[in-house]
């Protein structure tokens, strides 16, 4: 078994967070490194593919285990047939307060390939685990910079 842990702090609440994280379709405005079709539905089955700046990365068909608001999402998801090479992802989001969010996406592998295939790829995959975190990152406070500020109220 091996994993792969990466964490970055975001200014922006958890909530945006999870809705950058979740909103699939706009993957292309902001994250060259993953595509994902589907929905963040426990049960759900999701289409993961490489982005273009991703590098020859496998696309992978997991099934969510795990979808909670602001907090978790969690795959499982395996290359051709369960056992071979195996991998349980997973995005958490930690409130920090202040309107701050730490962000850990990390993968479990396991599986008979895990040494040979992780010997080839694994420092991609921590790579392509740190850039998206980093858009990641950009895209949840580029959000919360254009959200409208309330202004005092006057009265005419």
């Amino acid at each position: 078994m091996k994993t792969l842990e990466t964490t970055i702090d975001i200014d922006a609440p958890a909530d945006i967070v999870w809705d950058v994280l979740t909103d699939f379709e706009r993957y292309p405005e902001w994250n060259d490194y993953t595509r994902i079709a589907g929905e963040a539905v426990e049960g759900a089955q999701l289409r993961v593919a490489p982005g273009p700046r991703a590098g020859r990365m496998p696309t992978f068909t997991p099934r969510v285990l795990r979808s909670r608001a602001d907090y978790e999402l969690r795959w499982l998801g395996h290359l051709y047939v369960r056992g071979l090479f195996d991998g349980e992802h997973r995005f958490t989001i930690e409130a920090l307060g202040d309107g701050r969010s730490r962000l850990t996406q990390a993968e479990q592998f396991s599986g008979l390939l895990v040494g040979p295939i992780m010997h080839r790829y694994g420092e991609q995959t921590r790579a392509n685990f740190e850039s998206v975190n980093r858009a990641l990152k950009r895209r949840a406070e580029g959000l919360v910079r254009e959200e409208p500020t309330a202004g005092p109220d006057v009265a005419a």
